[in-house]
């Protein structure tokens, strides 16, 4: 069938080729008409997947009408920041009825809305029962390699989990699915503001005791603000709650994990970013949860402090000082 992508990032890129080889068309829409012409002309994402060479059954445009037009299925790529305004204006070329799969991890600033309720705000009340959201531990490099990859397909309905799950399962990819929405995107958005954190002790040079505690703690402080949201806790033990925090704090692809690194190691944020094409989603999450724990009354200190150190300019030192000397309790509380 022909499938639309809207967003031609590194995961775009990587969902399209891997879609493509399951033998769909793909009409692939990037913002930027510089990404398009070299994917015409030399048949690679130079700019955001360089080295891996996509078939001609992937078409890039800059067009949505011509990437959606005739589309069986359509997967949204883009960073959580500019989904809203991607979707409102990609809106009037959606096909209608057919399945709309998300894979945008974040939470939007302005309203704390999550990617759901994003798209339930933009998108007319027809579409939906038609919306999925995948999730879980997939640098798009390995993806496109083609490296055997887990992820997990969360729908209100298991019927359209599973339609989903049915166009892109392949030999090296194995999609699960879930019906716990909530919990399936809020375990995808708040383990990069979690990996920040574990870079930023690596940057400090600090040691493999300090990365698991910092994992296993920031495991807790996800599940509690997700059971907040009305999310099941066992889905925080699953592919896209600790599956995905232990990739993105430990693997090298790892782009919040680089982040934390970098300012570990005393660099601005500001001249980190100026030196970075793609983004980190964790840096504008963690002024999302910062607000969302405050709303829902959930303590989450390591969270907290990327966001003060990314957004107040507190020092790193500082910060891991005052994480220390918090006061000792149970390990284990009911949330």
């Amino acid at each position: 069938m022909k499938i639309g992508v809207i967003g031609a990032g590194s995961w775009g890129t990587a969902l399209s080729k891997m879609l493509s080889e399951c033998g769909h068309r793909i009409g692939l829409w990037a913002y930027e008409a510089e990404v398009v012409s070299e994917i015409r002309r030399s048949r690679e994402n130079l700019t955001y997947l360089p080295g891996v060479a996509l078939s001609e059954a992937v078409h890039p445009t800059t067009s949505f009408e011509e990437a959606l037009s005739g589309a069986e299925m359509v997967f949204l790529v883009c960073p959580s920041h500019v989904l809203r305004a991607v979707v409102a204006d990609a809106r009037p070329h959606l096909p209608p009825n057919v399945p709309i799969v998300s894979a945008t991890k974040g939470i939007e600033n302005e309203t704390l809305m999550t990617v759901s309720e994003i798209l339930e705000d933009v998108l007319p009340m027809h579409a939906h029962p038609y919306l999925s959201y995948l999730s879980g531990p997939s640098f798009a490099r390995e993806v496109a390699q083609n490296v055997p990859t887990a992820v997990v397909c969360a729908a209100y309905g298991e019927k359209l989990a599973k339609i989903v799950q049915g166009a892109f399962t392949t030999p090296y990819m194995r999609v699960y699915t879930s019906t716990d929405v909530i919990g399936v995107e809020m375990g995808g958005a708040l383990k990069n503001v979690i990996a920040i954190a574990v870079g930023v002790a690596a940057g400090m040079g600090l040691g493999d005791n300090t990365r698991a505690g910092m994992i296993t703690r920031g495991l807790n402080e996800m599940a509690r603000l997700a059971v907040k949201r009305g999310a099941n806790p066992l889905t925080l033990m699953g592919l896209s709650g600790i599956g995905d925090l232990v990739l993105t704090c430990t693997g090298p692809l790892s782009r919040n994990r680089r982040v934390g690194e970098l300012l570990g190691k005393g660099q601005k944020l500001s001249d980190i970013l100026a030196t970075m094409k793609m983004v980190a989603e964790g840096i504008k999450t963690a002024r999302s949860v910062y607000s969302l724990a405050r709303r829902y009354d959930v303590e989450m200190p390591l969270s907290e402090q990327v966001y003060y150190v990314c957004h107040e300019n507190k020092p790193v030192g500082r910060a891991l000082e005052d994480l220390l000397a918090r006061e000792v309790r149970r390990e284990i509380q009911l949330f």
